[in-house]
């Protein structure tokens, strides 16, 4: 069974966790001291433009510049190419851009201690069935289904209630909805954007400006993991319970949702001890051998090691074991401390 588990502190501090079957599978952390800009959408201004790099530095408003690459600046042709090399090399990004000018853009990697957030012209807003990207001009489908009658039934529903010039990801939720459903999930998008145009449009004393801010971790992690069938949530804090449960009906979600007063829940299914291991740079094997995880500002590290196992067979058994091991904890591990991406929300 699947179930979401969120624990808030005395600072507010949020930590949903993902459990199935009484095991830790997914973390997310809302810290008060971490400002979170990722979804959220700006009007900025291009403080720099460096042809070397193809690339230029946008002003959004927060304490530093943003980055924005070329490729996040040409149209986008769609999901899988999205600008090819040929594009590129015949386009200039000072013949785009120039300094001063204002650009809407949304914030598609939070900044870090060294760099600034990442930010893309290529808007994309989550509904609960689909993705909707204004300009895209292309509708795409989840590789996750794959039925074909269905995936032409949906492509079909999108294809006849899309407006021009707009694109669509069709998420995995998608699959055996009502048209009626989907078509309400794209109006709902649709009408989202036409309120951030507005604003948008509105802001041209206000140079960068804030147009759209992104919903709340949990709100979000609800809408994101609806096809993973959730059976239950359980919240030690009676604000967000009921928050819970506002986003619960809004989105018609289905999910036994339990208030616990305790103000720690983390002793469900051991959990504390599991976020305790998310920490540990070695992490034990069943068979007695370990991995090592060393991150570093360019990449993450991670090695094998026979440690306690010197196996019963030969040595080519022994590696085997150990490494058949390794390869399932390290895709753990992977989604588990969410590496390749921040996972501060």
């Amino acid at each position: 069974m699947k179930e979401i588990i969120i624990n808030i502190d005395e600072q507010e501090n949020k930590t949903i966790m993902l459990v199935e079957n009484g095991k830790l599978i997914e973390r997310y952390i809302e810290s008060n001291e971490i400002k979170r800009l990722e979804g959220n959408i700006y009007v900025g201004k291009i403080q720099n433009v460096l042809q070397g790099m193809q690339a230029a530095f946008v002003d959004i408003g927060e304490n530093k510049n943003t980055f924005i690459h070329l490729k996040d600046i040409l149209p986008k042709l769609d999901t899988k190419t999205n600008n090819t090399e040929e594009v590129m090399k015949k386009s200039n990004i000072k013949d785009i851009v120039k300094v001063g000018m204002p650009i809407l853009v949304q914030v598609k990697r939070d900044s870090t201690n060294k760099k600034g957030a990442r930010v893309s012209t290529h808007i994309n807003l989550a509904g609960r069935f689909c993705v909707y990207m204004p300009e895209a001009n292309f509708i795409t489908i989840s590789q996750k289904i794959e039925d074909e009658k269905e995936r032409q039934r949906l492509i079909q529903i999108v294809e006849k209630n899309i407006s021009n010039n707009a694109g669509i990801i069709i998420r995995t939720s998608a699959v055996g909805k009502s048209e009626k459903e989907i078509v309400e999930d794209i109006n709902n998008l649709e009408k989202q954007w036409e309120d951030i145009k507005k604003e948008s449009q509105n802001s041209n004393k206000e140079i960068p400006k804030l147009v759209y801010k992104n919903p709340g971790i949990v709100k979000r992690i609800l809408i994101d993991l609806v096809d993973q069938d959730i059976k239950k949530i359980t919240v030690n804090n009676k604000k967000q319970y009921e928050e819970i449960n506002k986003i619960l009906s809004e989105t018609k979600q289905s999910i036994e949702i339990e208030l616990k007063n305790e103000k720690d829940i983390l002793d469900i299914y051991d959990l504390r001890t599991q976020l305790e291991k998310i920490e540990n740079r070695k992490v034990w094997l069943k068979c007695g051998g370990f991995i090592t995880i060393d991150k570093t500002e360019a990449l993450t590290a991670i090695d094998v090691n026979s440690g306690k196992y010197i196996g019963a067979k030969s040595l080519e058994q022994t590696v085997f074991t150990v490494n058949r091991e390794a390869s399932i904890e390290i895709a753990r591990q992977l989604r588990l401390r969410d590496i390749g991406r921040n996972n501060h929300y």
